[in-house]
């Protein structure tokens, strides 16, 4: 091909100079691509692993699951058992299901006082009109009417809690709660009365282990009692005690199983003395609770079951029941300022022999 001024044109037989300058001239240009494509396709020593590295990304080589295998077994295998939580005390068991199946009615009017006077000791007062229950052996309830002023003291410590109360009616009450250690706890309680026989006290030594709880009662009439409490799994604990009463020759065994979560409290406790006795709570919310008890006595052959609910507002607690012997009760305590409360208690008895309705 031979350029010319005015165009181009092609001739089959070019001029031998002109073929020796373009060859020339075509090794060079083809030494220039060369050298240009060396440059610009010049890899770095660790570029194919890095291109490896994204093409195929590193793999971990994981176990296929056992056959059977589900998420709550792997979950039980982690379980230490070697560093279980420790249980509540035995004779608490059923606290959660008490709290909403037996508040503390009362009939009549009642006024209650706290005043503090530090940040450990207090003082309280109290003012009660209403009929009380006398025992008698006929099953008909005895009442008579009564108005009794109550004194009270209180010195709360983190390791001492000491509570004492007077009556009119010449009654002395006194509790004691003391931390004698990091594990051993001991408790009291004591009335006196100028009636016979119902002056009493008791002292209760609490040890508290990693996993476990037992417990040692004293009392006066040559009472002696024991229980131990222990946790076999996270959430289940099982336990048993013995008592031996020897003013009345009686002596008695029980055994209870707890089975607790964040949402549920399942107990069931079984006695010699002939006691059967199941509840069951639900925790609705952090507020809310809702609970159920069924109490079976296999040797009076008496049978009773219950549902109540716990209601926790801003600045009042409503508690109620209703149960089987139909006795329907609620129980409302509003804190109207600090130390000062008050409380509405209602119970309504319907049966076929009488109606009874206690406010």
């Amino acid at each position: 091909m031979v350029f010319g001024a005015k165009g181009f044109s092609f001739s089959t037989h070019p001029h031998p100079l002109y073929c020796y300058a373009a060859a020339q001239e075509e090794e060079e240009i083809t030494l220039l691509l060369l050298l240009l494509f060396n440059s610009v396709t010049r890899i770095p020593s660790n570029f194919q692993s890095e291109m490896a590295t994204l093409i195929n990304p590193p793999t971990t080589a994981t176990a296929p699951p056992a056959a059977g295998s589900s998420p709550a077994a792997a979950e039980a295998q982690k379980v230490d058992y070697m560093n279980l939580p420790c249980p509540i005390p035995y004779e608490e068991i059923h606290r959660e299901a008490l709290m909403s199946l037996k508040p503390e009615l009362f009939e009549g009017m009642r006024f209650d006082f706290t005043k503090g006077l530090n940040q450990k000791f207090s003082l309280s007062h109290s003012v009660m009109m209403g009929p009380t229950e006398i025992p008698s052996q006929s099953s008909e309830t005895i009442k008579i009417p009564t108005a009794h002023y109550e004194f009270g003291a209180n010195f709360i410590d983190p390791k001492l809690m000491l509570f004492g109360r007077v009556l009119t009616d010449g009654r002395v009450n006194a509790r004691l709660k003391c931390d004698l250690s990091e594990n051993l706890t001991m408790k009291g309680n004591a009335q006196l009365t100028h009636e016979p026989h119902m002056s009493h006290g008791m002292v209760n030594f609490d040890y508290k282990g990693s996993d476990y709880r037992t417990q040692f009662q004293l009392g006066n009439g040559a009472l002696f009692g024991a229980s131990y409490i222990q946790s076999v799994s996270p959430h289940l604990s099982l336990g048993g005690e013995v008592f031996w009463a020897g003013q009345h020759r009686k002596s008695g065994i029980g055994y209870a199983a707890r089975y607790n979560t964040d949402k549920m409290v399942a107990t069931g406790q079984v006695a010699s003395t002939g006691m059967v006795a199941l509840s069951y709570v639900q925790k609705i919310s952090e507020k809310v609770s809702l609970a159920s008890d069924f109490m079976y006595n296999y040797m009076s052959r008496d049978v009773t079951a219950s549902f109540g609910y716990d209601y926790i507002l801003r600045q009042c607690r409503l508690r109620g029941k209703i149960d089987s012997n139909g006795c329907v009760a609620a129980l409302l305590e509003e804190r109207l300022n600090m130390g000062l409360n008050f409380i509405l208690s209602a119970e309504v008895r319907i049966n076929s022999l009488k109606d009874t309705v206690l406010f």
